[in-house]
């Protein structure tokens, strides 16, 4: 730890306290005290072997925080495999009880301004980039695919079928042509409230250039969407193509939870049943759409 508060000009001898936040499924976050009263936040990327797209998700996580405006960490300093940022206050929603649809109103005008910001070419923001939606999202169906079969995993369809399935909807995926930075990790956990209101959006390291639908994956995880978020966002509805698309998303995802348990030597396995039937229902609705 102290390499990387020196790297970002911070005297290791300045900290008063550290805490490990725990939580995570990769990154390991530390909350630093110092000594001017500053709360900050360094996350330190594992050495561990993950899926392909897991490499440089720390610069990815502090370019998304310079880009995009609203209730984020600052960044304080960045380098290989470690980034340090102010804390945000609040608590993550996951384990606040009893709150009201207001806040989902709150959070969908939050996610609307998060949107505004868009690029000039569509992907992960650590690869090279696609000109086209459809090639950047079925390169990365593509890549999640290849991990599954490199770790053995257990998919409710074969990969090949799964690819030929994404590859159908292409016409659809190509409805898209402003790459939109989205980012797609969007769940109670990562949302922050404070006195009664939502106070900030943290891990960002799995952000890309993409659909913006694609944000509501993760936004409505397990459960079908809800007017007072869409409200909020500023759209009525979704129309039925925006629909479609976030089946594929919802499946693209399944894949990511699925594959990742493997490396991550997770071996729940209810968890794994829960996820590989949650990605078979979206597999199954994809099939229908077409």
């Amino acid at each position: 730890m102290d390499r990387e508060l020196t790297a970002a000009g911070i005297d290791p001898a300045s900290v008063v306290s550290a805490e490990d936040l725990g939580g995570g499924t990769y990154n390991r976050a530390v909350r630093l005290r110092l000594a001017d009263g500053r709360r900050l936040v360094l996350k330190i990327a594992p050495s561990a072997p993950g899926l392909s797209y897991e490499h440089d998700l720390l610069a990815t996580e502090a370019e998304y925080y310079r880009l995009v405006p609203g209730p984020l960490p600052s960044v304080v300093g960045a380098g290989p495999g470690f980034l340090l940022m102010t804390e945000v206050p609040g608590v993550p929603w996951s384990g606040v009880p009893g709150t009201g649809p207001h806040l989902r109103a709150e959070l969908g005008g939050i996610v609307a301004g998060l949107h505004r910001v868009t690029g000039g070419g569509f992907g992960y923001l650590q690869d090279p980039l696609h000109p086209t939606w459809p090639s950047a999202f079925t390169a990365m169906v593509d890549a999640v695919l290849s991990d599954a079969v490199r770790y053995g995993v257990r998919l409710p369809r074969p990969a090949a079928e799964i690819a030929h399935l994404v590859r159908r909807h292409e016409p659809l995926l190509a409805l898209v042509t402003t790459p939109v930075l989205v980012h797609f990790d969007l769940w109670d956990g990562n949302i922050l409230l404070d006195d009664g209101r939502v106070s900030g959006i943290i891990d960002a390291e799995r952000a890309f250039w993409g659909d913006p639908v694609a944000e509501f994956v993760s936004l409505t995880l397990f459960r079908d969407l809800d007017a007072p978020l869409l409200e909020g966002y500023g759209a009525a509805r979704f129309d039925a193509p925006a629909r479609r698309r976030l089946t594929l998303y919802r499946v693209y995802l399944g894949l990511i939870m699925l594959t990742e348990m493997v490396p991550r030597q997770d071996t729940n396995a209810d968890r794994e049943r829960f996820v590989s039937a949650w990605l078979a229902e979206h597999l199954d609705a994809a099939q229908r759409a077409l």
